[in-house]
C-alpha cells in the first residue's frame, strides 16, 4: 500500500525511472517553473550518481528548515514522497507560508504523480494523507490551486474537500480543510 515518506535514497532507481517519464512529457525545461522542473534542471543530469542523489535527498529534507538558504521569494517547505515499497509514485510539497505569488499561483500544497501511475487514485490518496501533516504544521485550511483546464486535478482537490474560492488568471483556487 502506498504511503507518504520523507525523501529517501532507497527509491533511487524508481525515482530515476519516474524522472525519465516526466522528461518524456516535456518536463524539466527552462520554461517548466514547477518544483520538479527546477529540480530536474539543477540536478537531473547527475541524479544517477548515488552520491549526487543522496545530496539531493539531504537538500530536499533540509528545505523544511527556516534557516536553509533558498532562492529569493521561496519559503520553507516539507517535501514528502508517495512510495509503494521501493517504487516512487509521486511527490508533494507543503509550503510553510504563503507569499503573494503563492496566494495567486502556487498555493500551500503542490503535488505531482509520475505519468505511469496517473489515473489510479494516487493524487487523491497522496493529498488526503498530507492534510493531517499540514494540520500538524499549523495549517487549517490549506490553499490548493490548479490550472483552470486541469479537470483531473480539480477533481482531486474537490474530492479532498476543496471549496472553490475564485479564478486568478489561469489558476483556480480552492481551500481544503485539514481537520
Amino acid at each position: 500500500m502506498p504511503e507518504l515518506v520523507a525523501p529517501t535514497t532507497r527509491v533511487h532507481a524508481s525515482f530515476l525511472a519516474a524522472i525519465a517519464e516526466f522528461a518524456a512529457e516535456g518536463r524539466g525545461t527552462a520554461e517548466d517553473n514547477s518544483m520538479l522542473g527546477r529540480d530536474m534542471l539543477r540536478h537531473g543530469a547527475r541524479w544517477q550518481e548515488p552520491e549526487v542523489f543522496a545530496r539531493y535527498v539531504a537538500e530536499t529534507l533540509a528545505d523544511a528548515r527556516e534557516e536553509t538558504a533558498r532562492p529569493e521569494g521561496f519559503v520553507p517547505s516539507t517535501v514528502l514522497w508517495w512510495v509503494e515499497g521501493e517504487e516512487f509514485l509521486g511527490r508533494l510539497s507543503i509550503r510553510h507560508r504563503l507569499t503573494p505569488r503563492l496566494l495567486d499561483w502556487g498555493g500551500s500544497i503542490g503535488y505531482e504523480v509520475r505519468p505511469s501511475a496517473r489515473r489510479r487514485g494516487h493524487a487523491t490518496a497522496m493529498l488526503r494523507a498530507a492534510l493531517p501533516v499540514a494540520h500538524r504544521l499549523g495549517f487549517d485550511p490549506v490553499l490548493i490551486t490548479c490550472d483552470h483546464d486541469n479537470v483531473g486535478s480539480r477533481k482531486v482537490i474537490e474530492g479532498c474537500g476543496g471549496v472553490f474560492e475564485d479564478r486568478r488568471g489561469e489558476k483556480l483556487r480552492f481551500w481544503v480543510p485539514t481537520s
